[in-house]
């Protein structure tokens, strides 16, 4: 006869969901289309207000002016509220400097010696960072909130690509592929730093931080790679 097996005293620990960053739907009418601007629009002057710690879907409702279920027709939680901020940040941010490396395409000078463009990178990246309401605020939670950090990344990997191609249209023909995406990375990862420490400070202070994250870049890059070319 089997002996019967004793329940397990322990606790089966709970499953946890993982956090909705979408929204449930996207706007088509005029009038929903105002609506969910305005809720992306409140969050973003929210951030700038009380940071992402003290931030709530409560407090985005009595702000906006609605209710509760008026904002979760649209998104499931704030996380997906500041994802969506995010994605809409970056996107314009990497669209600017595929521009602007588009335009300078043609240019005579070799990458080397081109610090004016890491510095017009820059430039671009903190123009739209000022310009979003919380924009240093979005910037911070996709370096400090791990839900939002899939986007940070995906926006490194897009800006480090640009670079690396840049890189190559530019001159740099030897080093090895690996060798250039790492240097590429490490690039986007300094002038994503250099983004932040120049929207906490004063608008003044853009082109002196621009300048020098320039000639930082230029000297790595004619000390590394010049003589490959």
């Amino acid at each position: 006869m089997k002996t019967p097996r004793k329940r397990s005293s322990r606790r089966r620990a709970p499953v946890r969901k993982a956090t909705q960053l979408e929204a449930k739907l996207q706007p088509s009418q005029k009038r929903a289309k105002s609506t969910f601007e305005t809720i992306l629009d409140v969050t973003g002057r929210l951030l700038g207000e009380v940071g992402v710690e003290r931030l709530s879907t409560n407090m985005i409702c009595e702000r906006a002016g609605m209710t509760p279920p008026a904002l979760y027709r649209w998104f499931p939680n704030k996380y997906a509220i500041l994802a969506e901020l995010a994605r809409r940040m970056t996107t314009a941010q990497l669209e600017a400097v595929e521009g602007l490396w588009q335009q300078r395409a043609d240019a005579v000078e070799a990458f080397p010696e081109a610090a004016d463009e890491i510095a017009e990178v820059l430039k671009q990246l903190n123009k739209i960072t000022r310009g979003r309401p919380g924009g240093i605020w979005i910037m911070r939670a996709m370096r400090a909130v791990p839900m939002l950090r899939d986007i940070r990344m995906a926006f490194r990997t897009r800006l480090a690509a640009i670079i690396r191609d840049g890189l190559r249209a530019r001159g740099v023909h030897a080093a090895p592929e690996e060798e250039l995406d790492i240097a590429a990375h490490l690039i986007a990862e300094a002038i994503l730093a250099a983004d932040e420490m120049a929207a906490e400070g004063p608008a003044s202070d853009v082109d002196a931080i621009a300048r020098e994250i320039g000639w930082m870049v230029e000297l790595y890059a004619r000390k590394r790679w010049a003589p490959l070319r």
